[in-house]
Parts: structure tokens; C-alpha cells; sequence
């Protein structure tokens, strides 16, 4: 019993211990599992939820395939080459087999927009002893040592005790590292990702020789190079585009059939087409080259201690600390300044031409992340011009090197100009869908014509060749060129008038736009500022306006106006905001710089500014003079600026600060902020004035001149004393109301985007005509959770200017209510006014009411560059067209979001729009929009002519194949080259119609419409040719056309009338797509177009009418002079039957308001509309039938109900009817 005992007392210390060994052994299984599930992996997501997102493929050489490839090439003759050029993905299907990232040398990558592209994976060796990348490359990759999630077998990957190894492959100038760990591609990261603040000031003191050139075979060169391909490169790509390959296999077709004269002209076209492209082509490159390249120069680098060394700017990489040289240059890299300050031109990048202070990096919360975007006011981007450098001292300003070559913010913005978008729009959706159309109709000739000619005994090569002809005639190769002619004239005008356009293709969308977003400051209203008064604080109230700031004693406030600003002298003048200029030269203050401007960061000395009085020149006394240490410049995150300042004579420092009213009153000590505060406030910024808020603080005197510079701001900005406020108006520009009106005509909703205060931004919008005089603002007051309620909803009713400060409540409104007895929920039209705050506690806990709010918004206050872009992309969800116009110093990421980025700039080159407008106002908005509606309404009349063209001669050719007749080498180059070609592009030439009209253009090609117009048309072109023939065929000379088995008949009588009855119907075609009013100049303006038309109308009439035989003989017309007048009457007046019958059909009963609601509604009622683009009309409809908003209610985020906040008495009084 004790042995049992014994053995009882062993299991039971050892049952434990086998479960807890199982389940080891079971989570190592199941990790080792894992990880040999990722290596085998073949695909993966990269930049997973951004725009960038891609699917990737691995695939690796397979012998086999490559055998069967090369027997493919050799049995098409090469032409499955053509089909690798134009689909990349089936290099990898015909050539590869699939296989695991892990061991891909080849990667198929596939975008959001189902585009694919072709990634070649490289590999790089250094020796073990390279420590520096470890910072770089993930750590799985740099050691020896296999993570536990990994598998043990990674013979792709292993490193050696001599060189350590890494894969990486580039795409559209991004570099992906392979991450062993993950077992997948990450993008190569740099200093701008994942580096705390604190790590940058403290740890780059410099990079050794050694470690830079580590370093640059990762990161690679320091260049943001477009590439300007040679003109042979360009041809060979021109010539295998498929609009290309097509003209080549027809003129090699109508070569085979004897049509030599017209296969030469056709190629002798192409010839002429491909050089201008090639030339436009290469000259664009030139122009973005020579725009986005930095000429080659060398800068200071630091190589620890105080060694500096000058390199080439190509040879920066991440951790490289660089000087800035004291005459300034053009950055090549994004950096952070770590000692000194900049004054800084970013009109490159912004298009914002007004200097920018850059300060050096100050000591930030230990954990705080560096980021380009939270911290540019302490980064030197890439591509702006340094105009000044500034230090405290002896040493040297200095910026640490964050990102290089396309990662920087420069070379961002390069490569949405390199890799755009595809441009989702229904046009381009719907042509192609129309030639596949035509592709069938081509498919119905060709079988038509086989059956023909197998009843004729035709020989099968003269079938082939006919059959394969119909596909030339029914889908012309010109029709590509045509549909951008529109585009290319209009680009051309708006270049004319000040505006240069990047993106060609958007041209068209601006023809579509349903909402256009205004910034405010410098968009709608002036620049500058002028200054109405200050309210200064007297024994705890304001003592009222003072309307001449320099009136003031000298004290705190007069102080603050006159150091706290970011303002520098260049060249002699005074220079920098235009706020800060317009505050500092009211006080009439001096401002001095010491030193020459290259030379001012060699000394100590600060700026200082004293009053422009006779004492402060001539008194012996020490004169009074404020010395300005250190500024924490503007940020629109914090919405302030301060300045740590030294008076002269003084003991210890102060700090000054100004910014928005209400945070700054957050920031001073309660009881200095008077108890009128907010209704002063509100009554100014209710009329449209700028106010803006300044405080004073002393600092501790134990405080020294290092201590300063190195402070957070958050160590400083808080507890300080009141001191009044600035009243600025910021009027509107003179074009702005005129402007906002001519949208508002036309059915265009505009909408204010702005930084400023809602007051100000609602008084604005109103002032404009945004928000017309009887309409109410109802302003959505969101506040997130707290810890004792959900988050909520105010909805408040905005009070009007002629209210004073009186408080203006729905009890109130009421009154005013006008009720519709039809639908009582329907009142007065409103409009949202959100706050950038509000906006987002709307994004994150009420998402379900963020259509109906970007739907009746019109005022879109303290928004941040984000939350401007979020609008956009709100706005575009809905199915909005949207139009952004900006100054672009904020906009940058709005602008290129919008269907139409216009921005105000000055500087023709700039990047920061898909338009650049030299025009200082909103009109541009006018003209940009007028000349999208024509741009799109001539491709749409070039499309259609183009296609009635094609169909034209497709019933003519089947006419005469019907009877064993064809048309001659010189009819066909006639058409196709005289009439076609000279009418489709002079039809562009039309400029767009002076005003913005309510009407859209149509924005689809398969819109009932157009396709009844185009069936309409064709059935009258074959009425009509049919019946020339039948008109031909009873005279009682006609004989048929005798059956050559050999040869084309195209000397016969049926070829002769159809000819001469369809140059008639090409040029009427012409004539009835190329409408004026209300989208374009009438047709007579376009001169050129008209004449030519008439030209071609009177050519047709003399060889009808008076035959002259040369002229026959030469287009191989029948002897028309031996036939009766008769005849040849009875011929022109079928043609000028159809001109006239065309016209009636298109104007008279197509473009008729009863015809288009008549099939507007028949497509509705087949369920074709477009749900996408009619959603945010559901959304109005939906708003005007119900009693939403709940106006003097609040809205919680958990019940998701309203709940009302109202008085009992004012309940007793109104009742329980509320009116919403």
C-alpha cells in the first residue's frame, strides 16, 4: 500500500506537468502552424484601408511555361506580345506559375481599381557588422535568430555569420522591404514614421561616411526624377497602343484590297498624329521634369561633433543632420530643424506665396511621435525655397533629414501627378461600352455580308477581306482623337485666361458640378485685413473700442500686438502673414533684425521691437525695447501663437500670446476674463468681424535664455491674464457676391469650408448670398461622451445680425414659421452650420447622420486640412460631382480629392491642384465650369457624329455589297479625310457660352436621349439612302451593275448615288451634334467650323449638279452630265430633305422639355436611373417630408432619440407642439 501510495503521489505530481507539456507543445504547433501558412502564403493585401491599398501575387520562373511561350510567339507571328503590352497580368499567367512570397521572384500586383502592374523582387547583401540597420529593416530581417511565429525553414531569408541579406521590389517610386517576422512586404519605412520627438533631438548627432553609404543602398538616391523617355522609346509605346495597332492592321488590310491612295493617306495621317503626340508627350514630361528637378548642388552634412562635411544633395539619406547655408537654398529632402529658424517660400507645394517661419523642434512629451503633418511648422519640406536662416548663437542651423527622394511631401505630390487615379467617369464608362455596341453591329454586317457574297460566289480571300472591312467602317479609328478635341481646345482657352490645368481629362468633370466648396480667407474674402479696434480690458470690463491701436500706453496689450508675430524683414520690407502685418503696423512700432539677413544666425541678438516715439531716439534713459527670445508660431490644431519675450531694463521674461477668442479665454485665469466676454464676442462675430483674443503671462525669473528655447508651449500657455481682444474685418472681394450668385442661378450649392469662427463664417455666407436673407442657419452643436453622459446633439437656431445680442430662440422663430397646409412638416429652408469640433463627434458616434448633414450643410467652420478632405469625400459617397477652389495653403489634400481642385496661386507651376488659377478670385470658378459644360458637350457631339458617321457608311457599304458594288479609294479618302477629320476637329472649336445656365450637360452616352437621338438619326439615313437607290433603280436607263468575281464595281451608278446622296448626310450629321446655347457659342460664332460646312455643301452641289468631268473621273463618279437635271434635282433635293428632316428630329422633338421628361420617366420606370448619382436628391426629399431636424432638442448617441430640453414655462406656453 505505501509502494501504491508511492506511485499515487508520482502521478499525481506529474499529470499537471504532461497537460501543461501538451499544451506547450500544441501552442508551439499551432504558431509554427501559422507561420508556415504565411510563408506558403501567395498573396497578401499591402497598405491594408488606405488609397494605396494593393492585392499581391507571388510568382516564380517555371521552364516549362517558358517553352510553350516561345512556341506561342513563334505560331502568332508575335502578335501575342501585343497582348503581354496591353494586359501585364499575362506575362505572369503564360510565363510563371504561382508559388509563395516567400520564394516570388516575380510579383503580380492588383489595385483597388482592378489595374495591374508587375513588381520584380531584388536582393541586397551587406556584412553582419552593419549595426545602422537595424534602425531600418525589420528586426527579424537583421538577426539571425527565428521569431517563434516563424517557421525554421527560410532559406530564402536565412542570414549568414558574414552578410546579412534582404529582398525588396519598387513600386511607382516606393520601395517594400520582405518582413521575415510577418512573412510579408511592408513599405520602407523612415524617420517620419514611428520616431519620437525626443529621439530626433537627442540621438542623430551626424552619420559617419560608412554608415550614409549603408544607408543609401536601402533608401536609394536623394532625387525626385521624372523620367523624359527618349522619342523612339515613346514611338514603340504609341504604336503598340491599341487604337494604334488597329489603324495599322486596317491599312494593312486596305492595302490588300487595292486601296493604296487611301492606306497611304490614313498612314500618312497616323505619321503626322503620332509626332504631335510624341512631341506634346515629351514636351509635358520636359515641362514636369524641369518643374519637380533640383539642380544639382552640395550641402553641409554633419559627421558627428562639430565635423561638417559638404556632399551632393543625392547622397542625403534619413539621419543625415545637414546645415542650412546662411544665403538659403531649395531643400531636396523633408527635415526637421533641430536648431535655428527659417523663413520659408512654400508656394511650390501650397501655391500659398506669403513666408513661413519654420522653428526648431522644442522638447516634446517623451512618448509624442513625430509627425510631418502635426509638427510642419517645424519641417523643411522638399522643394521649398529657404529665404532667410536665423540662430541664437554661434553654432550652425541645423535640421535632421526625415524622409528623401519620392517620400517626401514633394515627391508625394509628384507622384499623384505621375500615377493618377483612374477617373471614374460615366462618359468614358459609357464610350466604351457604346463600341462594344458598334462591335456588334460590325459582328451583324459581317455576317450579312457573308451571306451575300457566298450567294454571289465570291472567293472566300475577297470575303475575308471584305467581312474584316466592316470592322474598319463601323468602329473608326479616329474616334479616340475625336472625343478629346473638346478637351484639348478648352485647355487651351483656360490657359489664355490665367488658368493651367494638369489633369486634361478633369476638364470634362467640371461640366457635371453639382456643389462647389469655397475656402474663405483669401477665396471669398481679401487677404489682407483692416483693422476696426481693439477692446482692451480696464478693471475687469472692456473699456470700449479704440479705433487707433497706436493711442494705447505702452503695456502688456500694445506689447503683445507688437511682438507676437511671425514677421521678418527680406530684401528691406517687412514680410510674412498678413494678419500679424496688418496688427504690427497699427501700433506704429519699429521693428528691427539684427545683422544682415545672411548673417543674423551668426548673433545672439533677438529682434526687437520699440515705439516709433521721440523719446525712445533721443532720451539718455534706456529706452523701451522688447526683445522677442522665442516663438511658438501659429498652429491650427492649437489655434494660437505665443512668443516668449525680454523687456530691456527688466527682470525676468513674459510671454504674449494671441489666437481664437474662446481658446484663448480657456488658457487665461477665470476671474481675468470678463463676464461680457461672450456677448461682446458673439455680437461682432455675428456681423462678419475677425476677433482675435490676446494674453499676457510673466514667467518665472529664475527662467534662462536656454531654458526658453528648449520648453514645450504646454509648459507655458496656461494661467495667463486676459488682456481684450482685436476686431478685424475681412472683407469680401468685389467678384465674390456676383459670382456666388451666377452658381446659385444655375443650380450649383455652394459651400463654405473654413479655419475661421462658425459666427464668422455663418455672417460671411451670408453676406455673399451662400445663405439667402430669409433662410435660417441652424448650428449642430456635438459634444463627445463624458463620464456621466453619451454623446450628443444641440440643434440650435443661429441668430441674424439685425438680432443685436439678443438671444434669439425657437420660441421665437416660430412666430416667423410659414406652414405649408399641403405638407405641414415643410418650413422655411434651412441651412447647417457645423464646427470642425462637432463634425467630428458627428463622424465618429452619429456616421447615420452624416449624409443628411453634408446634404443641408452650406457652413463648415474650424476645419482641419482632414476634415476638409473627409467633406469632400462625404459629399462625393452621396454622389455628388464636387468642386473645391482654395488658396492651397491648407487645401492641398481637398483640392486633389475633388473632382475640380481649383487653386488661387500665383505661381503658374504649382502642384497643389489639378487647376492652378492666376485669376485672384472666385470668377475663375465661372470660367472653369463654362468651359467644362462645352468640353463635354462637344465630346458628346463628336461621339455621336462620329458613331452616325460610322453608321453611314456602314449602310452605304452594305447597300452596295448587297450588289456586288463597293466604294471607290478616292470616295472613301474624301469622306473619311476632307469631310470627317476637317469637321470633327473644328466642331471642338466652339468656345463655351457666356453664362452658367440651370440645365446640366448630359453626363451619359447610353441616356435615352442620346441613344433615341443616334436610332433616329440612323433610320433616316437609311430611309433615305434606300431610297435614293429605289429612285435610282426605276429610271428606265438603269442597268445593274454587272458581277465581277475578280474586282470591286466601283464605276457603276449604285456606288455614284449613294456617294454623292451621303456626302450630303455626313455633312448634315455635322450640322445638327454641333449644338451652341445653352452649353456653347452659337454655330455661327465658330467661323471656321461654318465655312467649312458651306464648302463642303457647295462641293457636293457643283459635282451633282454641274458635273465637270476631270472631277468625276478623279473621285470615280459616273458621267453624271448625260443623265437628266431631273434626275440630278430629284437627287439634291433627297439630300436637302434630309438636312432639313435631321435637323427637325434633333431640335424640334429631341430637344423638346416634354420629350426628355417623357423618357426621363420612362427610364425611371424601367429602373435605370442612377442610384449612385440620385441618392443625395433621396436624401433632400426625404428631409422636406419629414419634421428633421429636431430644432431646440438634443439628440444622444445611446438612445438615439431626441430629447427635449425646454422649460416647463416655455412648454406651458407653446404647449407640446413643436415645430421642426
Amino acid at each position: 500500500m505505501e509502494r501504491l501510495g508511492d506511485e499515487d503521489a508520482h502521478c499525481d505530481i506529474n499529470v499537471p506537468d504532461t497537460f501543461l507539456l501538451l499544451d506547450s507543445t500544441d501552442r508551439m504547433f499551432e504558431r509554427s502552424l501559422n507561420g508556415y501558412n504565411r510563408l506558403l502564403s501567395d498573396h497578401t493585401y499591402l497598405n491594408k484601408d488606405t488609397d494605396e491599398e494593393f492585392l499581391c501575387y507571388g510568382y516564380k520562373a517555371d521552364r516549362c511555361k517558358e517553352g510553350l511561350f516561345l512556341a506561342l510567339v513563334v505560331l502568332t507571328g508575335g502578335l501575342i506580345l501585343l497582348l503581354l503590352q496591353w494586359r501585364p497580368q499575362m506575362v505572369c499567367y503564360l510565363r510563371k506559375r504561382r508559388c509563395s512570397l516567400n520564394h516570388a521572384d516575380t510579383l503580380l500586383l492588383q489595385d483597388t481599381y482592378k489595374q495591374y502592374s508587375l513588381a520584380f523582387i531584388e536582393d541586397k547583401t551587406f556584412p553582419q557588422s552593419c549595426d545602422i540597420l537595424k534602425d531600418i529593416l525589420p528586426s527579424s530581417v537583421t538577426t539571425g535568430e527565428s521569431d517563434d511565429d516563424s517557421p525554421t525553414d527560410t532559406s530564402q531569408l536565412t542570414i549568414s555569420h558574414e552578410e546579412i541579406k534582404f529582398r525588396y521590389f519598387d513600386h511607382q517610386h516606393v520601395r517594400y522591404i520582405w518582413n521575415r517576422g510577418s512573412q510579408m512586404f511592408s513599405k520602407l519605412k523612415d524617420l517620419s514614421e514611428g520616431t519620437k520627438c525626443v529621439k530626433i533631438q537627442e540621438s542623430y548627432h551626424g552619420l559617419s561616411v560608412r554608415e550614409q553609404k549603408q544607408k543609401q543602398v536601402v533608401y536609394g538616391e536623394n532625387t525626385i526624377e521624372v523620367e523624359v523617355k527618349s522619342y523612339w522609346r515613346l514611338f514603340i509605346e504609341e504604336v503598340m497602343n491599341p487604337f494604334y495597332v488597329f489603324q495599322i492592321a486596317s491599312i494593312i488590310l486596305w492595302l490588300c484590297d487595292n486601296y493604296y491612295y487611301y492606306a497611304a493617306c490614313i498612314l500618312f495621317i497616323s505619321l503626322v498624329s503620332v509626332g504631335i503626340s510624341l512631341y506634346e508627350t515629351k514636351r509635358q514630361s520636359v515641362t514636369l521634369h524641369d518643374m519637380v528637378t533640383t539642380h544639382a548642388q552640395t550641402i553641409g552634412v554633419c559627421r558627428g561633433e562639430e565635423e561638417y562635411e559638404d556632399i551632393p544633395t543625392g547622397e542625403l539619406v534619413p539621419g543625415d543632420v545637414i546645415t542650412i547655408p546662411q544665403h538659403g537654398c531649395v531643400m531636396t529632402c523633408d527635415a526637421v530643424l533641430i536648431t535655428g529658424t527659417c523663413i520659408v517660400n512654400e508656394s511650390m507645394l501650397t501655391g500659398e506665396s506669403v513666408p513661413v517661419t519654420k522653428t526648431p523642434l522644442t522638447h516634446q512629451e517623451d512618448e509624442e511621435m513625430y509627425s510631418p503633418d502635426l509638427h510642419k511648422r517645424h519641417t523643411l519640406f522638399s522643394g521649398t525655397q529657404i529665404l532667410q536662416t536665423r540662430f541664437y548663437g554661434n553654432s550652425k542651423v541645423k535640421a535632421v533629414v526625415v524622409r528623401t527622394g519620392f517620400r517626401t511631401a514633394k515627391g508625394e505630390l509628384v507622384r499623384a501627378i505621375l500615377f493618377p487615379k483612374p477617373l471614374d467617369f460615366k462618359f468614358y464608362r459609357d464610350a466604351m461600352k457604346f463600341i462594344l455596341f458598334l462591335g456588334c453591329m460590325a459582328a451583324l454586317g459581317m455576317t450579312y455580308s457573308i451571306i451575300i457574297y457566298v450567294r454571289q460566289g465570291v472567293y472566300p480571300l475577297k470575303i475575308v477581306v471584305r467581312v474584316l472591312d466592316i470592322i474598319t467602317i463601323i468602329v473608326p479609328p479616329a474616334l479616340p482623337a475625336a472625343m478629346t478635341v473638346g478637351t484639348v481646345f478648352a485647355q487651351s482657352r483656360l490657359k489664355k485666361k490665367g488658368i493651367y490645368c494638369i489633369s486634361p481629362p478633369r476638364i470634362n468633370f467640371c461640366g457635371r458640378l453639382d456643389v462647389f466648396c469655397f475656402d474663405k480667407t483669401g477665396t471669398l474674402t481679401e487677404d489682407g485685413l483692416d483693422m476696426l479696434g481693439v477692446l482692451p480690458i480696464k478693471n475687469q470690463g472692456f473699456c470700449g473700442v479704440v479705433e487707433d491701436p497706436s493711442m494705447l500706453e505702452v503695456g502688456p496689450f500694445i506689447t503683445c500686438m507688437a511682438t507676437c508675430h511671425s514677421l521678418t524683414i527680406i530684401d528691406g520690407e517687412l514680410s510674412g502673414d498678413p494678419l500679424d502685418l496688418i496688427m504690427f503696423n497699427s501700433t506704429k512700432w519699429v521693428l528691427e533684425e539684427p545683422g544682415k539677413d545672411t548673417s543674423k544666425f551668426d548673433t545672439i541678438m533677438p529682434t526687437v521691437v520699440r515705439p516709433c516715439t521721440k523719446d525712445t531716439f533721443t532720451s539718455d534713459v534706456n529706452p523701451f525695447e522688447v526683445g522677442i527670445i522665442r516663438q511658438f508660431t501659429f498652429s491650427s490644431s492649437v489655434q494660437r501663437m505665443s512668443v516668449i519675450t525680454r523687456t530691456l531694463s527688466q527682470d525676468g521674461m513674459e510671454l504674449f500670446c494671441k489666437g481664437a477668442p474662446e481658446k484663448i479665454a480657456s488658457l487665461c485665469r477665470p476671474e481675468s476674463v470678463p463676464q461680457e466676454f461672450q456677448d461682446i464676442l458673439h455680437r461682432y462675430t455675428i456681423q462678419g468681424y475677425r476677433v482675435i483674443a490676446v494674453a499676457h503671462k510673466k514667467l518665472d525669473p529664475k527662467l534662462t535664455w536656454h531654458q526658453a528655447q528648449r520648453v514645450s508651449r504646454d509648459k507655458v500657455e496656461f494661467d495667463m491674464t486676459f488682456l481684450g481682444m482685436m476686431v478685424l474685418q475681412n472683407k469680401l472681394k468685389m467678384q465674390t457676391k456676383p459670382a456666388i450668385h451666377k452658381l446659385k442661378e444655375a443650380k450649383i450649392r455652394t459651400v463654405m469650408v473654413t479655419g475661421d469662427m462658425i459666427q464668422t463664417a455663418i455672417s460671411v455666407a451670408r453676406n455673399c448670398g451662400m445663405i439667402p436673407v430669409k433662410d435660417r442657419v441652424i448650428i449642430i452643436e456635438a459634444s463627445p461622451p463624458d463620464a456621466h453622459h453619451p454623446a450628443s446633439i444641440k440643434w440650435v437656431t443661429a441668430e441674424t445680425p439685425d438680432e443685436g445680442t439678443d438671444h434669439y430662440t425657437d420660441s421665437d422663430y416660430m412666430e416667423d414659421v410659414h406652414i405649408d397646409l399641403e405638407n405641414p412638416h415643410k418650413t422655411q429652408n434651412f441651412h447647417f452650420a457645423v464646427s470642425g469640433h462637432s463634425f467630428g463627434v458627428l463622424t465618429t458616434h452619429f456616421p447615420e447622420y452624416i449624409p443628411r448633414v453634408v446634404v443641408k450643410g452650406t457652413v463648415f467652420a474650424r476645419m482641419s486640412p482632414d476634415q476638409k478632405l473627409q467633406l469632400i469625400e462625404d459629399l462625393q459617397n452621396i454622389g455628388y460631382n464636387v468642386g473645391m477652389c482654395g488658396d492651397g495653403a491648407n487645401d492641398c489634400e481637398a483640392l486633389k480629392a475633388a473632382h475640380a481642385g481649383i487653386s488661387l496661386s500665383e505661381a503658374e507651376a504649382s502642384v497643389a491642384a489639378p487647376f492652378t488659377s492666376r485669376i485672384p478670385n472666385i470668377e475663375c470658378v465661372l470660367q472653369v465650369m463654362r468651359e467644362g459644360r462645352a468640353a463635354l458637350v462637344t465630346s458628346f457631339g463628336c461621339f455621336k457624329y462620329m458613331a452616325l458617321y460610322s453608321f453611314i457608311q456602314y449602310v452605304s457599304v452594305l447597300i452596295l455589297y448587297t450588289f456586288d458594288a463597293n466604294l471607290a479609294d478616292m470616295q472613301f479618302l474624301y469622306v473619311d479625310l476632307v469631310i470627317t477629320t476637317s469637321v470633327a476637329v473644328l466642331m471642338g472649336y466652339s468656345g463655351a457660352y457666356h453664362k452658367l445656365v440651370p440645365k446640366q450637360p448630359p453626363g451619359s452616352l447610353v441616356k435615352p436621349s442620346n441613344l433615341l437621338s443616334i436610332i433616329a438619326q440612323i433610320l433616316l439615313v437609311i430611309i433615305f439612302q434606300i431610297s435614293a437607290f429605289l429612285y435610282l433603280y426605276y429610271q428606265p436607263w438603269y442597268k445593274p451593275v454587272k458581277k465581277n468575281l475578280d474586282a470591286d464595281n466601283t464605276y457603276c451608278w449604285e456606288t455614284t448615288v449613294i456617294f454623292l446622296v451621303s456626302t450630303y448626310q455626313y455633312i448634315a450629321s455635322a450640322f445638327v451634334f454641333s449644338k451652341g446655347p445653352p452649353f456653347r457659342q452659337p454655330i455661327y460664332i465658330n467661323v471656321p467650323f461654318l465655312l467649312t460646312l458651306c464648302t463642303l455643301f457647295a462641293f457636293s452641289t457643283y459635282l451633282l449638279m454641274l458635273p465637270y468631268k476631270p472631277i468625276l473621273d478623279f473621285f470615280t463618279v459616273m458621267p453624271l452630265g448625260t443623265t437628266t437635271v431631273e434626275f440630278r434635282s430629284v437627287l439634291l433635293a433627297f439630300s436637302v430633305g434630309f438636312i432639313f428632316a435631321a435637323c427637325i428630329l434633333e431640335y424640334l422633338i429631341m430637344d423638346v422639355k416634354c420629350t426628355e421628361k417623357c423618357l426621363s420617366s420612362c427610364s425611371h420606370c424601367c429602373g435605370k436611373g442612377d442610384e449612385q448619382n440620385d441618392q443625395y436628391r433621396k436624401i433632400q426629399n426625404e428631409i422636406e417630408l419629414s419634421n428633421w431636424p429636431p430644432v431646440g432638442q438634443v439628440t444622444y448617441a445611446a438612445l438615439n432619440e431626441p430629447h427635449v430640453e425646454i422649460e416647463e414655462e416655455l412648454m406651458r406656453s407653446h404647449g407640446a407642439i413643436l415645430v421642426n
